[in-house]
């Protein structure tokens, strides 16, 4: 059965955000809790294996800030194209995101192989502890391939205002991660026990199944019924780039700045990092819905610009960022009074706990501030004008970190006032793009 394209230039507001924003948040936070379990499993063979899981989180994030950031490209340009009713001119950005992903398929493997025992060794790691992490990460690099071959499809569906179909991959495959981790971990029915590369095995296997049932979806998307002959657009390439490489970058420059926290970090011990690694897959959780509005706002805010339907478009901001402020005041209760039992899950560690208890409650205070960066960069996304975010991923992830924790380090202050002043960095990227945004919203006419 083919499925229909959603016209997000009509209807209600609130309908479209709950329609895309909740099946997106319920995959998300299935595929958090995949995340949640390796991080269980690495705890559970040691801490050193949980610190080496967290070492490599940076690299691995960065393939997927170049799948995800490039994949947001294909979203934005589509839901353009389908709002002007463009529906020829769509399906030629399908084929050249096809061209796209293998360039980045073959891009991620050559390079990653190369600089990432480079960046480990720098994070201090020697020996088992080297070998470790080189175990897990080498193993997701050559399964590059499939994440991109994930990101494309899925983002050939976000266009439609199809949410669903990842959501249903995503949900499956943490249901397949636990049992898989368990058994490469574990060993049995003739696998030896395979410890952190067990985890990285199960995680490729998963994307393989989740490339081929979300490719299969795409094609039965009215945007591959009745397909022109192909006929190379350079412009196409150079609008990828254009629109993709500044989130790709903002998102490059997260991993970089998750990369500068661990170095900056390291020196306080493997706890410090096995905290940090912990710590932030909880918090992810506690971000799950904001992401969700995320997918929603790009949908529609990219439709409604291209029918130029501006007023939607402000209404979609308005709505978007009332949801998020009640979430939160959820999301503070929770980080604030079950921190510690939520860190307690995943290591017996008692300065784990601590250590990991306290970035959580800077955490907290934070939230807000990442629901409004995140729905103001897709709202830039939406309409074509991407290009801040490059400028202030520079300063959030590297000036203003390097800055901060390097007077840090040279006054030996507390672990406690990296993660502070991680939040209050947060809170200065809001309120700039939050004025930037309303500049570029009050333009649109």
């Amino acid at each position: 059965m083919k499925t229909s394209q959603s016209d997000l230039t009509q209807g209600d507001i609130k309908t479209h955000i709950k329609n895309i924003a909740l099946p997106s948040s319920i995959g998300y936070f299935f595929h958090t809790m995949f995340n949640v379990t390796d991080t269980f499993f690495a705890g559970e063979i040691s801490t050193q294996a949980l610190a080496a899981l967290s070492l490599t989180f940076s690299i691995f994030f960065m393939i997927i800030a170049l799948a995800g950031g490039m994949s947001q490209s294909v979203t934005a340009l589509l839901g353009n194209a389908l709002g002007e009713k463009n529906e020829s001119y769509a399906k030629q950005i399908v084929y050249h995101s096809g061209i796209l992903g293998l360039i980045l398929s073959i891009f991620l493997t050559i390079i990653g192989l190369v600089l990432a025992p480079i960046f480990i060794k720098l994070l201090g790691a020697q020996d088992a502890y080297l070998q470790e992490a080189l175990s897990y990460i080498n193993i997701i690099l050559y399964g590059a391939v499939f994440f991109i071959i994930v990101f494309f499809a899925n983002a050939i569906l976000n266009a439609l205002g199809n949410a669903k179909v990842y959501r249903n991959f995503l949900v499956g495959g943490a249901f397949a991660n636990i049992l898989l981790d368990f058994w490469f971990v574990k060993g049995g029915f003739g696998v030896p026990a395979l410890g952190v590369g067990g985890i990285a095995l199960a995680t490729v296997f998963i994307e393989i199944i989740g490339a081929l049932y979300l490719f299969l979806a795409a094609k039965k998307t009215t945007l591959f019924q009745d397909m022109p002959p192909f006929v190379f657009d350079i412009q196409i390439m150079k609008d990828f780039i254009k629109q993709g490489m500044p989130p790709t970058a903002n998102m490059l420059l997260m991993a970089l700045g998750m990369y500068i926290i661990t170095y900056f970090i390291a020196p306080f011990g493997q706890y410090a990092v096995a905290a940090y690694g912990v710590a932030v897959r909880i918090e992810q959780i506690i971000l799950l819905p904001s992401i969700g509005i995320n997918v929603a706002v790009l949908a529609i805010v990219s439709q409604n610009n291209g029918a130029k339907e501006f007023e939607r478009i402000k209404e979609t901001i308005r709505e978007t960022k009332k949801l998020g402020f009640i979430l939160w005041i959820i999301g503070i209760f929770f980080l604030f009074v079950f921190g510690a039992y939520f860190m307690s899950l995943f290591t017996k560690d008692t300065q784990v706990i601590a250590a990991g208890n306290a970035y959580l409650q800077a955490a907290a205070v934070s939230l807000y501030a990442y629901v409004l960066v995140f729905i103001h960069i897709s709202l830039l996304q939406g309409i074509k004008q991407p290009a801040l975010l490059v400028y202030l991923g520079l300063l959030r992830q590297v000036i203003v970190p390097v800055t901060f924790f390097g007077i840090f380090a040279l006054l030996d202050l507390d672990l406690q006032v990296y993660w502070w002043g991680i939040a209050a960095t947060i809170w200065g990227s809001a309120f700039f793009i939050l004025w930037y945004a309303k500049r570029k919203l009050n333009k649109l006419n």
